[in-house]
């Protein structure tokens, strides 16, 4: 039987993923190579049945002599033909930049975009053959099974790989199909990068020797691997007294119940744990883990490297990436809205309510000088109803809130004076007699 054409197979894979649907904007990162050429023309050959919007983000890393022709190209061509926005970035990295920053510049870039256009997905072109590469790469740096696996079709914030089951070839001949022209980054066969020398070098000799059988059973062993990876976080939820509660960034679980382990199974919960929810734990790192948790005092912290921290709160193991300082935010104008790292702000004017909660997410504030920054060293309030000042940071603490949240939590200031952690404690100031305007201010979670 004839095998169906690529974009039949594309659109069928979707479905099975559950993966780009709609409504929803759909950011797509084109990078001008093949591969992403032809995301780019499967995605716009089935965005209008499936209600989908897209936007082309194109990173100019400004490493390449002609990168700026290349973008020039790609803004063209999301024009021109599929008639989508494109938004170039050049980041200046200079010739002198390796791959790593690379990539780490290139997706702040994008998650920036994602967020101010609050863009559902971000679609990259990684295919079958970069999941070959990842997987010999990590084989050869002694990953665990939660490495092996590679990439995953599905990540965290929205981001997706559609192209993880198609191999290279069908994806160029795609691109010819459609009659696109495409750029072939010089970077990509040169062997002094580690998977360029993969992909150029030791596949072709695994090849030679081993034949096709070399490629699949390389994803063969990815495929083990991540069913490996979803057994353990089904023993997550059949050890219920575990209360592993897992976020983006982060999780926290049961110390009690955890010491009732040996430190192996410990250790291997722990990472599963991480894994779920988006960090990435070593079984030296997850051991270390273990022990602290079997012998450290509530308050202590262990640090991991890579901005990851653990913390013993309480009753709790916490283990978290440290999140970024977000910059100072001033609530100017009647009404708008505002991201402050993890959280949305929005505000408008109304006249105030008779009562103001202490605890919660919304309040209202004499008009003034509205600021949203970290809490400072020494912040203090009055809290609502309350008698003499509080430290901020005790505050937070009482709340429970993880110790290396509370960098990045918003504190809400009026001309100066710290009025209101939102989820924790409002102050006994700035409080607006009820029915007069004032600016209320509601804060989520994003």
């Amino acid at each position: 039987m004839a095998r169906a054409a690529l974009p039949d197979r594309f659109r069928a894979e979707l479905d099975r993923a559950g993966i780009l649907t709609g409504p929803a904007l759909v950011l797509v990162a084109v990078s001008g190579g093949p591969d992403s050429l032809a995301l780019l023309d499967l995605l716009a050959g089935l965005a209008p049945a499936r209600a989908l919007r897209l936007c082309v983000v194109h990173a100019d890393h400004g490493i390449l002599k002609d990168s700026g022709r290349i973008a020039a190209g790609v803004a063209r061509l999301a024009g021109e033909r599929y008639g989508v926005e494109a938004i170039v970035e050049r980041l200046e990295l200079g010739a002198g930049a390796g791959e790593t920053r690379a990539r780490a510049a290139r997706y702040r870039f994008f998650r920036r975009v994602q967020a101010e256009r609050e863009a559902r997905w971000l679609a990259t072109a990684h295919h079958a053959d970069d999941q070959i590469e990842t997987v010999l790469l990590r084989l050869l740096k002694g990953s665990a099974p939660a490495g092996l696996a590679g990439m995953p079709a599905v990540g965290p914030g929205g981001l997706v790989r559609p192209l993880l089951p198609f191999r290279h070839d069908e994806l160029v001949a795609q691109v010819r199909s459609a009659g696109l022209e495409a750029f072939d980054d010089p970077a990509n066969t040169d062997p002094r990068h580690m998977r360029s020398w993969v992909r150029t070098t030791l596949l072709p000799v695994l090849t030679q020797r081993v034949g096709d059988a070399a490629a699949d059973n390389l994803l063969r062993v990815a495929g083990h691997a991540a069913d490996e990876v979803a057994a353990w976080d089904a023993v997550l939820d059949a050890l219920p007294t575990l209360e592993v509660h897992a976020r983006q960034g982060g999780f926290d679980v049961a110390r009690t119940a955890l010491d009732g382990y040996d430190s192996l199974l410990a250790a291997r919960l722990i990472r599963a744990a991480a894994h779920r929810s988006g960090l990435m734990l070593g079984p030296a790192q997850a051991a270390r883990v273990a022990r602290f948790a079997a012998r450290a005092d509530s308050g202590k912290t262990l640090d991991l490297g890579e901005a990851m921290l653990a913390e013993i709160g309480f009753d709790r193991l916490l283990v978290y990436r440290r999140p970024p300082s977000p910059a100072a935010l001033l609530l100017a104008g009647e009404a708008g809205e505002q991201s402050f790292g993890d959280f949305r702000l929005t505000w408008r004017t109304e006249p105030a309510p008779e009562r103001l909660d202490r605890g919660g997410w919304t309040t209202w504030i004499q008009p003034g000088t509205l600021e949203v920054q970290q809490p400072a060293t020494g912040s203090r309030l009055v809290p609502l109803r309350g008698t003499g000042h509080r430290a901020v940071s005790r505050l937070l603490m009482e709340e429970r809130v993880p110790r290396g949240d509370r960098a990045a939590w918003p504190l809400v200031l009026r001309d100066g004076e710290p009025i209101w952690i939102p989820g924790v404690c409002r102050a006994n100031a700035a409080i607006p007699v009820p029915g007069t305007n004032a600016v209320r201010v509601d804060v989520a979670a994003r």
